[in-house]
Protein backbone atom coordinates (compact mmCIF):
# COMPACT_ATOMS: atom_id res chain seq x y z
CA UNK A 1 0.00 0.00 0.00
CA UNK A 2 1.27 3.48 -0.83
CA UNK A 3 0.13 6.98 -0.07
CA UNK A 4 -1.84 7.32 -3.30
CA UNK A 5 -3.27 10.58 -2.05
CA UNK A 6 -3.12 12.74 1.02
CA UNK A 7 -5.43 15.15 2.74
CA UNK A 8 -4.13 18.69 2.82
CA UNK A 9 -5.83 20.70 5.54
CA UNK A 10 -5.51 24.45 5.42
CA UNK A 11 -5.62 25.88 8.91
CA UNK A 12 -5.93 29.50 7.83
CA UNK A 13 -8.36 29.57 4.92
CA UNK A 14 -11.61 29.82 6.85
CA UNK A 15 -12.71 31.92 9.79
CA UNK A 16 -14.37 30.46 12.86
CA UNK A 17 -16.71 32.06 15.35
CA UNK A 18 -15.49 32.86 18.84
CA UNK A 19 -18.26 30.58 20.20
CA UNK A 20 -16.65 27.65 18.34
CA UNK A 21 -13.11 28.15 19.67
CA UNK A 22 -13.73 29.29 23.25
CA UNK A 23 -15.95 28.64 26.24
CA UNK A 24 -17.15 30.98 28.98
CA UNK A 25 -15.99 30.26 32.52
CA UNK A 26 -18.89 28.99 34.59
CA UNK A 27 -20.95 27.97 31.58
CA UNK A 28 -20.45 24.23 31.59
CA UNK A 29 -22.19 20.93 32.10
CA UNK A 30 -22.23 19.15 35.45
CA UNK A 31 -21.95 15.41 36.02
CA UNK A 32 -24.63 13.70 38.13
CA UNK A 33 -24.49 10.20 39.61
CA UNK A 34 -26.75 7.99 41.68
CA UNK A 35 -27.39 4.41 42.75
CA UNK A 36 -30.63 2.66 41.87
CA UNK A 37 -32.29 -0.62 41.06
CA UNK A 38 -33.91 -1.89 37.90
CA UNK A 39 -36.93 -4.18 38.33
CA UNK A 40 -39.10 -6.22 35.97
CA UNK A 41 -36.28 -8.23 34.40
CA UNK A 42 -37.06 -11.67 33.00
CA UNK A 43 -34.70 -13.71 35.14
CA UNK A 44 -31.62 -11.81 33.93
CA UNK A 45 -30.98 -9.81 37.10
CA UNK A 46 -28.37 -10.19 39.84
CA UNK A 47 -28.05 -13.75 41.10
CA UNK A 48 -26.66 -13.30 44.61
CA UNK A 49 -25.71 -9.69 45.22
CA UNK A 50 -25.80 -8.53 48.84
CA UNK A 51 -26.03 -4.95 47.64
CA UNK A 52 -29.16 -5.70 45.61
CA UNK A 53 -30.72 -7.62 48.49
CA UNK A 54 -30.09 -4.79 50.96
CA UNK A 55 -31.49 -2.30 48.47
CA UNK A 56 -34.74 -4.26 48.19
CA UNK A 57 -35.09 -4.49 51.99
CA UNK A 58 -34.54 -0.73 52.26
CA UNK A 59 -37.01 -0.07 49.45
CA UNK A 60 -39.72 -2.21 50.99
CA UNK A 61 -39.17 -0.42 54.30
CA UNK A 62 -39.77 2.95 52.67
CA UNK A 63 -42.95 1.55 51.15
CA UNK A 64 -44.23 0.58 54.60
CA UNK A 65 -43.37 -3.11 54.49
CA UNK A 66 -41.46 -4.64 57.42
CA UNK A 67 -39.15 -7.12 55.70
CA UNK A 68 -36.62 -8.75 58.02
CA UNK A 69 -35.25 -11.54 55.85
CA UNK A 70 -32.90 -11.26 52.92
CA UNK A 71 -34.67 -10.62 49.64
CA UNK A 72 -33.25 -12.20 46.51
CA UNK A 73 -34.69 -12.02 43.04
CA UNK A 74 -33.34 -12.67 39.56
CA UNK A 75 -35.72 -10.02 38.27
CA UNK A 76 -33.83 -7.14 39.93
CA UNK A 77 -30.44 -5.57 39.19
CA UNK A 78 -28.37 -2.97 41.02
CA UNK A 79 -27.26 -0.14 38.73
CA UNK A 80 -25.26 3.07 38.68
CA UNK A 81 -27.16 5.93 37.06
CA UNK A 82 -25.32 8.84 35.46
CA UNK A 83 -26.47 11.99 33.69
CA UNK A 84 -25.17 15.30 32.41
CA UNK A 85 -26.83 18.41 33.77
CA UNK A 86 -26.72 21.16 31.12
CA UNK A 87 -25.62 24.67 31.98
CA UNK A 88 -28.54 26.83 33.16
CA UNK A 89 -30.85 23.81 33.53
CA UNK A 90 -34.00 24.74 35.42
CA UNK A 91 -36.46 22.89 37.64
CA UNK A 92 -38.75 20.74 35.53
CA UNK A 93 -36.34 20.25 32.61
CA UNK A 94 -35.96 16.66 31.40
CA UNK A 95 -32.56 15.03 30.76
CA UNK A 96 -31.45 11.59 29.57
CA UNK A 97 -29.76 9.17 31.95
CA UNK A 98 -27.44 6.20 31.45
CA UNK A 99 -27.95 3.01 33.47
CA UNK A 100 -25.12 0.51 34.04
CA UNK A 101 -25.27 -2.78 35.94
CA UNK A 102 -22.88 -3.19 38.88
CA UNK A 103 -23.71 -6.81 39.72
CA UNK A 104 -23.74 -9.99 37.66
CA UNK A 105 -26.99 -9.29 35.83
CA UNK A 106 -27.09 -10.76 32.34
CA UNK A 107 -29.31 -8.10 30.78
CA UNK A 108 -31.31 -4.99 31.67
CA UNK A 109 -33.71 -5.52 28.77
CA UNK A 110 -37.34 -4.84 29.63
CA UNK A 111 -36.48 -3.40 33.05
CA UNK A 112 -37.73 -0.27 34.78
CA UNK A 113 -35.50 2.04 36.76
CA UNK A 114 -37.08 2.97 40.08
CA UNK A 115 -36.86 6.45 41.61
CA UNK A 116 -33.16 7.38 41.82
CA UNK A 117 -31.83 10.68 43.24
CA UNK A 118 -28.90 12.05 41.21
CA UNK A 119 -26.22 14.03 43.02
CA UNK A 120 -23.47 16.38 41.87
CA UNK A 121 -19.98 16.76 43.33
CA UNK A 122 -21.35 18.92 46.17
CA UNK A 123 -23.57 15.97 47.24
CA UNK A 124 -26.76 17.91 46.58
CA UNK A 125 -29.58 16.23 44.65
CA UNK A 126 -30.18 18.06 41.36
CA UNK A 127 -32.37 15.54 39.54
CA UNK A 128 -34.47 12.44 40.10
CA UNK A 129 -34.60 9.63 37.54
CA UNK A 130 -37.14 6.90 36.78
CA UNK A 131 -38.42 5.12 33.69
CA UNK A 132 -38.15 2.23 31.27
CA UNK A 133 -34.64 1.18 30.30
CA UNK A 134 -33.88 1.08 26.57
CA UNK A 135 -30.90 -0.88 25.29
CA UNK A 136 -31.03 -0.13 21.58
CA UNK A 137 -30.47 -2.71 18.86
CA UNK A 138 -27.57 -3.10 16.48
CA UNK A 139 -27.94 -1.54 13.04
CA UNK A 140 -28.55 -4.94 11.43
CA UNK A 141 -31.05 -5.85 14.14
CA UNK A 142 -28.92 -8.81 15.13
CA UNK A 143 -28.94 -8.20 18.86
CA UNK A 144 -28.10 -5.75 21.63
CA UNK A 145 -24.95 -3.69 21.80
CA UNK A 146 -24.33 -4.02 25.55
CA UNK A 147 -27.22 -5.69 27.42
CA UNK A 148 -25.95 -4.50 30.81
CA UNK A 149 -25.91 -0.82 29.79
CA UNK A 150 -28.97 1.18 28.79
CA UNK A 151 -30.57 4.60 28.70
CA UNK A 152 -33.74 6.19 29.95
CA UNK A 153 -34.64 8.92 27.47
CA UNK A 154 -35.84 12.07 29.26
CA UNK A 155 -35.81 9.86 32.33
CA UNK A 156 -34.66 12.45 34.89
CA UNK A 157 -36.39 15.61 36.03
CA UNK A 158 -34.30 18.53 37.27
CA UNK A 159 -35.25 19.30 40.87
CA UNK A 160 -32.82 22.08 41.75
CA UNK A 161 -31.74 25.19 39.85
CA UNK A 162 -28.07 26.01 39.49
CA UNK A 163 -27.45 29.21 41.41
CA UNK A 164 -25.73 31.25 38.69
CA UNK A 165 -26.88 34.76 37.77
CA UNK A 166 -25.11 35.26 34.47
CA UNK A 167 -27.04 38.32 33.29
CA UNK A 168 -25.75 40.53 36.14
CA UNK A 169 -22.06 39.67 35.72
CA UNK A 170 -19.73 42.66 35.36
CA UNK A 171 -16.96 40.68 33.70
CA UNK A 172 -16.44 37.21 32.33
CA UNK A 173 -13.57 35.04 31.19
CA UNK A 174 -13.15 33.25 27.87
CA UNK A 175 -11.05 30.08 27.72
CA UNK A 176 -9.70 29.09 24.30
CA UNK A 177 -10.07 25.39 23.51
CA UNK A 178 -6.60 25.39 21.93
CA UNK A 179 -3.92 27.49 23.58
CA UNK A 180 -2.27 29.88 21.12
CA UNK A 181 -0.81 33.36 21.70
CA UNK A 182 -1.61 34.58 18.18
CA UNK A 183 -5.26 33.50 18.37
CA UNK A 184 -5.61 35.03 21.83
CA UNK A 185 -4.20 38.36 20.62
CA UNK A 186 -6.50 38.36 17.59
CA UNK A 187 -9.50 37.62 19.79
CA UNK A 188 -8.70 40.57 22.05
CA UNK A 189 -8.27 42.91 19.07
CA UNK A 190 -11.58 41.84 17.51
CA UNK A 191 -13.55 42.13 20.76
CA UNK A 192 -12.15 45.58 21.53
CA UNK A 193 -12.87 46.65 17.98
CA UNK A 194 -16.46 45.43 18.25
CA UNK A 195 -17.03 47.19 21.58
CA UNK A 196 -15.15 50.36 20.65
CA UNK A 197 -12.77 50.38 23.60
CA UNK A 198 -10.28 48.42 25.66
CA UNK A 199 -12.63 45.96 27.34
CA UNK A 200 -10.79 42.72 26.63
CA UNK A 201 -7.32 41.64 27.71
CA UNK A 202 -5.43 38.35 27.36
CA UNK A 203 -4.06 36.90 30.60
CA UNK A 204 -2.16 34.19 28.75
CA UNK A 205 -2.33 32.17 25.54
CA UNK A 206 -5.66 30.57 26.49
CA UNK A 207 -7.42 33.04 28.79
CA UNK A 208 -9.15 36.31 27.88
CA UNK A 209 -10.90 38.56 30.40
CA UNK A 210 -13.74 40.78 29.20
CA UNK A 211 -15.16 43.69 31.22
CA UNK A 212 -18.84 44.33 30.57
CA UNK A 213 -19.29 47.85 29.12
CA UNK A 214 -21.59 50.24 30.97
CA UNK A 215 -24.18 50.03 28.20
CA UNK A 216 -24.45 46.25 28.74
CA UNK A 217 -24.58 46.18 32.55
CA UNK A 218 -27.35 43.83 33.60
CA UNK A 219 -27.48 42.39 30.10
CA UNK A 220 -24.40 40.22 29.77
CA UNK A 221 -26.39 37.66 27.81
CA UNK A 222 -26.92 40.08 24.93
CA UNK A 223 -23.25 41.10 25.08
CA UNK A 224 -22.03 37.51 24.90
CA UNK A 225 -24.43 36.78 22.04
CA UNK A 226 -22.80 39.66 20.15
CA UNK A 227 -19.23 38.61 20.86
CA UNK A 228 -19.55 34.87 20.29
CA UNK A 229 -20.61 35.42 16.68
CA UNK A 230 -17.50 37.42 15.78
CA UNK A 231 -15.54 35.69 13.01
CA UNK A 232 -11.88 35.07 13.78
CA UNK A 233 -9.04 33.52 11.81
CA UNK A 234 -7.49 31.05 14.21
CA UNK A 235 -3.81 30.16 14.20
CA UNK A 236 -2.18 26.78 14.71
CA UNK A 237 1.27 25.47 15.33
CA UNK A 238 2.55 23.69 12.21
CA UNK A 239 1.82 19.98 12.48
CA UNK A 240 2.04 16.87 10.31
CA UNK A 241 -0.09 13.84 11.31
CA UNK A 242 0.73 10.52 9.67
CA UNK A 243 -1.26 7.30 10.07
CA UNK A 244 0.87 4.41 8.86
CA UNK A 245 -1.97 1.88 9.23
CA UNK A 246 -4.43 3.64 6.91
CA UNK A 247 -1.99 5.46 4.65
CA UNK A 248 -3.42 8.85 5.61
CA UNK A 249 -1.41 12.05 5.87
CA UNK A 250 -2.94 15.24 7.25
CA UNK A 251 -0.95 18.46 7.31
CA UNK A 252 -1.38 22.18 7.61
CA UNK A 253 -0.70 24.55 4.76
CA UNK A 254 2.69 26.16 4.05
CA UNK A 255 4.80 23.71 6.06
CA UNK A 256 8.32 24.08 4.69
CA UNK A 257 11.39 21.85 4.53
CA UNK A 258 15.02 22.85 4.93
CA UNK A 259 17.60 21.78 2.29
CA UNK A 260 18.23 18.08 2.68
CA UNK A 261 19.07 14.94 0.71
CA UNK A 262 16.94 11.86 1.33
CA UNK A 263 18.14 8.33 0.66
CA UNK A 264 15.90 5.50 1.85
CA UNK A 265 16.32 2.09 0.27
CA UNK A 266 15.87 2.56 -3.46
CA UNK A 267 14.39 6.03 -2.97
CA UNK A 268 16.49 9.12 -3.59
CA UNK A 269 15.31 12.74 -3.36
CA UNK A 270 17.23 16.00 -3.07
CA UNK A 271 15.89 19.20 -1.65
CA UNK A 272 18.22 22.00 -2.73
CA UNK A 273 18.63 25.06 -4.91
CA UNK A 274 18.54 23.91 -8.52
CA UNK A 275 20.76 25.77 -11.03
CA UNK A 276 18.94 27.58 -13.79
CA UNK A 277 18.25 25.53 -16.91
CA UNK A 278 19.32 22.37 -15.08
CA UNK A 279 17.77 19.06 -16.06
CA UNK A 280 18.34 16.67 -13.16
CA UNK A 281 18.15 12.99 -13.91
CA UNK A 282 16.60 12.17 -10.55
CA UNK A 283 13.73 13.65 -8.56
CA UNK A 284 14.65 17.15 -7.43
CA UNK A 285 12.87 19.58 -5.13
CA UNK A 286 13.75 23.24 -4.80
CA UNK A 287 14.92 24.80 -1.54
CA UNK A 288 11.92 25.83 0.53
CA UNK A 289 9.64 23.18 -0.92
CA UNK A 290 6.55 22.31 1.08
CA UNK A 291 5.72 18.97 2.65
CA UNK A 292 2.93 18.49 0.11
CA UNK A 293 5.47 18.64 -2.72
CA UNK A 294 7.67 16.10 -0.97
CA UNK A 295 4.73 13.75 -0.52
CA UNK A 296 3.85 13.99 -4.22
CA UNK A 297 7.45 13.12 -5.13
CA UNK A 298 7.46 10.16 -2.72
CA UNK A 299 4.16 8.91 -4.14
CA UNK A 300 5.61 9.03 -7.64
CA UNK A 301 8.57 6.95 -6.44
CA UNK A 302 6.23 4.39 -4.86
CA UNK A 303 6.92 5.06 -1.19
CA UNK A 304 4.96 2.83 1.21
CA UNK A 305 3.41 4.02 4.50
CA UNK A 306 6.35 2.42 6.31
CA UNK A 307 8.80 4.32 4.09
CA UNK A 308 6.91 7.56 4.65
CA UNK A 309 6.95 7.12 8.41
CA UNK A 310 10.70 6.45 8.49
CA UNK A 311 11.47 9.41 6.20
CA UNK A 312 9.41 11.91 8.16
CA UNK A 313 10.82 10.73 11.48
CA UNK A 314 14.32 11.25 10.14
CA UNK A 315 13.45 14.67 8.70
CA UNK A 316 12.18 15.71 12.11
CA UNK A 317 15.25 14.32 13.87
CA UNK A 318 17.68 16.31 11.71
CA UNK A 319 15.63 19.49 11.97
CA UNK A 320 14.62 19.63 8.30
CA UNK A 321 10.88 19.38 9.01
CA UNK A 322 9.65 22.70 10.33
CA UNK A 323 6.58 21.34 12.09
CA UNK A 324 5.52 18.96 14.86
CA UNK A 325 5.25 15.34 13.73
CA UNK A 326 2.54 13.02 15.07
CA UNK A 327 2.64 9.31 14.15
CA UNK A 328 -0.58 7.37 14.76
Amino acid sequence: MIFKSFLLVSLFAHASRIKDIASVKGVRENILIGYGIVVGLKGTGDSSSDVTSQSLVRLFGKLGMDVQNTVKSKNVAAVIVTATLPAFARVGNKIDVSVSSVGDAGSLEGGTLLVTPLRAGDQNVYAVAQGSVSLGALIDGGGKNFPTVGRVVSGATVEKDLDFDFASKKYFRLALHESDFTTAARTVTLINGQLGGKYAAARDSATIDVVVPFSYLGNSVELLALLENIDIRIDHKAKVVLNEKTGTLVLGDHIQLSPVAIAHGDLSIELKNAPKNSKPEHTLLLDGASVSELVRALNVLGATPKDMTAIFQTLKAVGALQADLVIL
